[in-house]
């Protein structure tokens, strides 16, 4: 496991992870951008609370491309379901 530095919202971290360090470096850069655009967005400036409503966001994101990306299979199933079904009565 190799050490890697990143910055995020002004304090530095050194990370340890099995992952390439510019897979690591690039999470943080995410991260760091998230923190900077909810600071700015808010207008907070305790870093904790930017921490929180950042973790919020990055969540709001997630669950809601799980939701498309569950949506999309069904979707995918059906088509697959009805492709079958026209070829069964060829």
């Amino acid at each position: 496991m190799e050490r890697v530095q990143v910055e995020i919202f002004g304090q530095v971290y050194s990370i340890k992870g099995k992952d390439d360090p510019a897979y690591i470096r690039e999470l943080a850069a995410f991260i760091d951008s998230k923190m900077k655009e909810v600071q700015k967005g808010t207008g907070t400036v305790d870093p904790h609370r930017v921490a929180i409503l950042t973790a919020l966001t990055i969540t709001d994101e997630l669950y809601r491309l799980r939701e498309q990306y569950g949506n999309m299979e069904k979707t995918t199933e059906n088509a697959a379901k009805r492709l079958l079904d026209l070829t069964e009565n060829l």
